[in-house]
């Protein structure tokens, strides 16, 4: 989940069934004995800090191409870099999926008042962007791109 969704009531719920989460934290967020994340020296290899009022975390610290700094978190024990960037590489695809389905299929444009309506042009708008997927992955097999 993104940084929006990072807030000490969130994670404690994730925590609170058991699961493991992967997030970005605001580069102000206070840690470690009122620090901010941007102030303390993170290794590559992650390291643990304590969150402040969650408890302890491991932070990894990614750098964009432009240079963009984002603080990636988990709670899972002993995590490794790659394990944190295949989860955020796989969270970047729904979110395309999404702005995707969006803009490209109308999904939320739809007009009717009715569940079973509103079901149906759900399908259709998934339908036409599984259609358009498949149209352009045949186009870059074939064009070689």
């Amino acid at each position: 989940m993104d940084a929006w969704y990072s807030s000490l009531d969130n994670l404690k719920s994730i925590r609170s069934h058991g699961w493991v989460w992967v997030t970005t934290l605001r580069k102000n967020r206070i840690v470690n004995h009122n620090k901010q994340l941007n102030k303390l020296d993170i290794s590559e290899e992650g390291t643990p800090i304590h969150l402040r009022g969650y408890g302890w975390v491991t932070v990894f610290k990614f750098t964009a191409k432009n240079g963009r700094i984002d603080y990636r978190v988990t709670n899972k024990d002993n995590p490794t870099r790659q394990y944190v960037k295949s989860i955020m590489d796989a969270r970047w695809s729904v979110e395309v999926y999404h702005r995707e389905v969006k803009q490209n299929c109308s999904i939320e444009r739809c007009q009717a008042r009715t569940s079973r309506a509103q079901r149906n042009h759900i399908f259709l708008a998934i339908s036409a962007w599984f259609e358009q997927h498949k149209r352009r992955i045949s186009h870059e097999f074939r064009t070689g791109i």
